[in-house]
């Protein structure tokens, strides 16, 4: 299957920079900071996975980055665009070139396979014989064919992370988060998720991948950022953290 289609969202694909953390801290009510002093900078076409302990904050930085909640402190630039600063609808646009694989699905119940995927290119007003086409291709070469017409509730939660997944990169976005995409899914249908956010990364999307697998940094080699009681550890080379 070929990741490439008219329907892409317009977005940056000459290496530019995405994204921008300067001194980033981030806490939930009047709790302790889960992240302190975040500075990372995140390149069009660039891969990079995102690991650390349970607890180390991954899933809290996917959050910031996505634009799902706001710093403590510290500053955020998207697209050349400073977030504090911006207008609600112009927020909404920004967020709109940011596909995000959640941990926990997020799909919307009442919605079959299809129309979750469906939903961003109808937000995005594509043409609805352009999204029948791209959607029912996408979900079959995920092996999903016999299966669009289903609810979340009657999926399995392999089936259901691979719904979260084509929605999240059927806009071709120009940033893409994914937490723990591959946690459910069976080892093939692995190969063919890693060979689609691979295509993605080719055609100019950034991606940041979380994950707990060792497997994946071993036969995927990409830079890592490693988090640590919320402080973020210098990118280490491809396919030295997997010996670590």
């Amino acid at each position: 299957m070929s990741t490439g289609s008219g329907m892409a969202v317009d977005g940056d694909r000459s290496g530019a920079t995405i994204l921008q953390l300067h001194g980033v801290g981030m806490r939930y009510g009047s709790a302790d900071e889960v992240l302190r002093d975040i500075d990372l900078t995140i390149n069009a076409g660039t891969f990079h996975y995102l690991v650390g302990p349970s607890g180390a904050g991954k899933t809290s930085l996917l959050r910031l980055m996505s634009l799902s909640v706001a710093p403590s402190r510290g500053r955020i630039v998207l697209f050349g665009r400073d977030v504090a600063m911006v207008e609600r609808d112009e927020l909404g646009r920004l967020r709109r070139r940011i596909g995000v694989v959640f941990q926990d699905f997020r799909l919307l119940e009442h919605l079959s396979a299809f129309d979750n995927v469906a939903l961003p290119l109808r937000i995005g007003g594509a043409d609805e014989e352009q999204i029948s086409s791209y959607v029912s291709q996408m979900l079959a070469w995920l092996g999903l064919a016999e299966r669009m017409e289903a609810k979340p509730a009657e999926l399995s939660m392999g089936q259901r992370q691979l719904v979260t997944v084509a929605r999240a990169v059927v806009t071709r976005p120009a940033l893409l988060l994914a937490d723990e995409p591959t946690s459910n899914v069976e080892p093939a249908r692995v190969e063919r998720l890693m060979f689609l956010f691979g295509e993605l990364h080719k055609l100019g999307t950034a991606v940041v991948l979380a994950t707990h697998s060792r497997e994946l940094l071993r036969r995927w080699a990409f830079p890592v950022l490693h988090l640590d009681r919320g402080r973020l550890i210098r990118p280490v080379p491809a396919g030295r953290a997997a010996a670590e």
